[in-house]
């Protein structure tokens, strides 16, 4: 199974696609989706759908997982986020992909241990689980760790439902 992880940003936005084999893990490709603040809002969240529909028809992922939204004090940043993480949604869902999301504590817990965990941990136990993937950009390591807490999450809800 192909799983698809999401790290929603106006500016970055990461993505990474991991294989699930039973309880194995395999890198598969990674990469950013970038805009400019000079570009107008509407064409930042268009070029978000369009550089993730072009990985979904790339890569066929199975699933997506997505990091849930955090409490930011600046309510046009929130805002603006909220958008962009809203774009994010829909570009696999309208693919037909199952789109699940994870509270960034919980996928930090899951993949480093600790919910309070540094970007440099993410990508240090990222780099450990999927050694492949070489350097990546923090947001790239990001989106893979969310990939692999879905597939944890997931591991774990089949097994309690069999």
């Amino acid at each position: 199974m192909k799983i698809l992880g999401i790290d929603p940003g106006l500016q970055k936005t990461g993505w990474g696609i991991i294989e699930t084999h039973g309880t194995k893990l395999g890198y598969v490709a990674s990469g950013l989706i970038k805009t400019t603040p000079q570009m107008p809002l509407y064409a930042r969240l268009a070029a978000l759908e369009h550089g993730l529909s072009n990985v979904v028809a790339q890569w066929h992922p199975d699933e997506a997982a997505i990091e849930e939204t955090f409490i930011n004090n600046n309510a046009a940043s929130a805002l603006k986020l909220g958008q962009a993480r809203g774009v994010c949604m829909v570009a696999p869902a309208r693919a037909g992909l199952a789109v699940h999301e994870y509270a960034a504590n919980l996928v930090k817990k899951s993949v480093v241990g600790t919910g309070h965990a540094a970007k440099g941990q993410i990508g240090m136990m990222i780099r450990v689980l999927l050694p492949r993937c070489g350097k990546l950009m923090e947001d790239e390591a990001d989106a893979l760790a969310i990939a692999v807490c879905h597939a944890h999450h997931r591991a774990s809800r089949e097994r309690i439902g069999a």
